[in-house]
């Protein structure tokens, strides 16, 4: 959420350019193309400043994850969160307060729904019965102590908790932290996250507030001899273990080092430096040198969901690598980087004919492994079930591209040219390449403020527009400005 101005240092170097003659009106036009989705996201959209992931047209069919009732809204990536940090970057762009006071509804409803447990559920309820379904933190600070029936699990599944408190993190930053709730919710979620890490330095999938005791958090990740073929059934709870499935542990991560940049505290940047240190000891000996979903307390992979059983993974060894190169580049210590060109060996030996990857690669022989539709495990994908990814690029290509430029470079290099200098040059490229998006943009808007997609309002299609629609603002706006250098 940062803008970058002359003023922040970054270095302009100036070249004669002459901006188009209707850039005025474009801009002006962009602003108020922004204005209006704010406004009817939040007076026709939103419930008490949560939003879902789909709707019909006359908002009458709704979804998250699953169809969802008028009550309710969704954290879960792409709702209420994810929306919210859109509206806000929105206000960055233009001062226009309308964004701002539809951000604050959306963290109004988050410090509302925090659980007691520090983070999310993947959605929220405002009907007076469902919303009292929940241990809320506000129940503890009205002085209760047991929860009862009621729910308590923050989950930290598909970066759940993590872009709720990323969200307020910005706000509350935004707010130069003069807020209360806000600040007050952030500080709160922060030190739940802090407990919910174990001694080995992974996090669960969700947390209720007390961790499983483990008898050797140092322990190394092992690839056992033999592995249950099968699921074991109902009442296996896998949510407990060490979890890297869905970037869970790559988001805590992000998160962790983003309330280190916003709050100057230390705690979060050893909390993520643990997690690169479990990191260390997941990964898996040669000759797969890489990670699973998700971990036993004996660091052997574990199943998951049915679909999900103990293997090596690629989209997670993938989320692995990213963490760990990231806190190489933060730290400087070379203990984060020396397990990532093995990784990337492994990588490169397991791509498909098609350029793929399989999600799953069986222990051992690092065969190609799925489930059919009847949820067994096969070596064929001819029978797949649709909901989920069992081949795909992952992020890979771009991640090998990049291990192998910083490698090139070294660190310094890296870290010097991620910092260097924006041309005025640079900086037309970019506005180039924004304007007809923009103009699409404005083309493709309703008078309402709705872009539909077949019929459907997409909140994912809101917030890519209103980011383009910003950073086009933000963007002219350093352009500007460099004409005084």
């Amino acid at each position: 959420m940062h803008r970058l101005t002359p003023a922040s240092g970054v270095v302009l170097i100036f070249s004669a350019w002459v901006w188009p003659d209707d850039a005025a009106e474009l801009r002006q036009s962009a602003q108020t193309a922004l204005a209006r989705a704010t406004r009817y996201l939040h007076e026709k959209v939103s419930v008490r400043g949560t939003y879902l992931w789909r709707y019909s047209g006359d908002l009458i069919q709704r979804f998250g994850e699953r169809r969802a009732t008028p009550t309710q809204g969704w954290i879960q990536p792409p709702g209420t969160p994810s929306v919210a940090l859109a509206l806000l970057r929105a206000y960055e762009a233009t001062q226009d307060r309308i964004h701002l006071e539809a951000a604050l509804a959306s963290a109004h409803a988050l410090v509302d729904t925090q659980l007691a447990s520090g983070g999310w559920d993947y959605l929220v309820d405002f009907h007076p019965r469902e919303h009292g379904r929940w241990f809320y933190r506000k129940d503890v600070e009205a002085g209760e102590r047991d929860p009862g029936p009621r729910r308590n699990s923050s989950t930290y599944d598909d970066d759940t908790t993590q872009s709720a408190l990323r969200f307020l993190m910005e706000i509350d930053r935004t707010l130069k932290h003069k807020e209360e709730r806000i600040h007050r919710a952030v500080q709160y979620g922060l030190a739940k996250l802090l407990e919910a890490q174990y001694g080995s330095g992974a996090w669960p999938q969700r947390y209720s507030g007390r961790l499983p005791a483990v008898a050797n958090p140092q322990a190394r990740a092992r690839c056992p001899s033999d592995w249950p073929r099968t699921h074991p059934g109902q009442g296996y709870d896998y949510t407990v273990f060490y979890t890297l499935n869905d970037r869970v542990l790559e988001t805590i991560v992000s998160t962790l080092l983003r309330a280190h940049e916003v709050y100057d505290q230390r705690d979060y940047l050893q909390a993520a430096v643990r997690a690169g240190e479990f990191l260390i000891r997941a990964q898996l000996p040669a000759p797969q040198p890489a990670w699973a979903q998700q971990y036993n307390f004996d660091m052997e992979p574990a199943w998951a969901r049915t679909f999900e059983p103990p293997a090596v993974s690629s989209a997670e060894s993938a989320s692995a690598i990213r963490t760990l190169l990231r806190l190489y580049l933060v730290t400087g210590d070379e203990r984060f980087f020396r397990p990532i060109p093995p990784a990337i060996d492994w990588l490169r030996r397991s791509r498909l004919a098609n350029g793929r990857w399989s999600r799953f690669y069986e222990l051992q022989t690092n065969r190609p492994l799925y489930c059919n539709k009847r949820y067994e495990l096969v070596y064929t994908e001819d029978d797949l079930p649709t909901h989920y990814s069992f081949q795909g690029e992952y992020g890979i290509p771009a991640l090998m591209k990049e291990v192998e430029h910083l490698q090139r470079v070294g660190r310094q290099r890296f870290l010097d040219q991620s910092k260097r200098p924006i041309t005025r040059q640079a900086l037309r490229s970019r506005l180039d390449q924004l304007e007809p998006k923009v103009r699409t943009i404005l083309q493709t808007q309703d008078p309402e403020g709705r872009w539909l997609n077949n019929s459907e309002i997409r909140t994912a299609t809101f917030i890519r527009n209103m980011e383009t629609l910003a950073e086009y603002l933000e963007t002219y706006a350093v352009w500007k400005d460099s004409e005084q250098y």
